[in-house]
């Protein structure tokens, strides 16, 4: 099929992925409304060192007491980041909170938290719209880290642990991203695409006879055609 044959399949319904496009694109525009997201969000992130301190107890020629100690710390992150991120932690932080007058339910403070590790250093961070009230989120997390660690650890069934504050928490304004950047345009090509496709398919699906090479591909021979009269 030549360029030109393709040329007269779109031209005759272009308005097929024209009318799909807009449509779609006034769907998402009403869906995602990009104009209330360009306000910006905050992220706190704070790092934290948990480790467990050597058994004094046992015998150091056997092993080395600091390698198990470190050993134990690792694993140890594991199950401390979940309880982080745990009902239990954002219902104290809440309580903190509330004690300044700040009120945040334990469920959006569970939501917003995010952790991440590596050995023996865990990475917590909140995202949140407000940056006073993200810095005064941060600062409760921190301060029921550092005051309640044994009754936390108890919950895991380990002593002689603890937690340091190395880093933060350090507040930054944070964009809405990659997703929210590509979602809409992506959409818009998309349905661009569907409307060419589906002007291919009502072209494939359509009998009419429009030329004399229509007829002859028919099988019949064509002795004469009459022109369009242009005005």
């Amino acid at each position: 099929m030549e360029l030109r044959e393709h040329w007269a399949i779109l031209r005759r319904r272009w308005w097929l992925p024209i009318a799909l496009t807009v449509l779609v694109a006034l769907l998402s525009l009403l869906q995602l409304r990009p104009w209330q997201s360009a306000a910006p969000n905050y992220s706190a992130t704070m790092r934290l060192l948990v480790g467990v301190l050597p058994a004094a107890e046992q015998d150091g020629t056997a092993y080395d007491p600091r390698y198990y100690a470190w050993l134990t710390s690792e694993y140890l992150v594991d199950d401390f980041t979940e309880v982080v991120r745990s009902q239990l932690f954002a219902a104290n932080v809440s309580a903190r909170l509330q004690a300044q007058n700040i009120v945040v339910p334990p469920g959006v403070i569970q939501a917003s938290a995010a952790t991440g590790k590596l050995h023996r250093i865990i990475t917590l961070s909140f995202t949140w719209s407000d940056a006073t009230q993200l810095e005064a989120i941060a600062q409760a997390a921190a301060a029921e880290l550092a005051e309640n660690t044994p009754f936390y650890f108890q919950q895991l069934g380990t002593n002689h642990a603890g937690v340091t504050l190395i880093d933060g928490p350090s507040i930054s304004a944070v964009g809405g991203g990659v997703r929210a950047q590509i979602e809409l345009p992506l959409r818009v090509l998309l349905a661009f695409l569907v409307g060419i496709g589906l002007v291919y398919l009502l072209h494939y699906l359509d009998d009419t006879v429009r030329s004399a090479k229509d007829m002859e591909e028919m099988g019949l021979s064509v002795i004469g055609e009459i022109p369009r009269v242009r005005q």
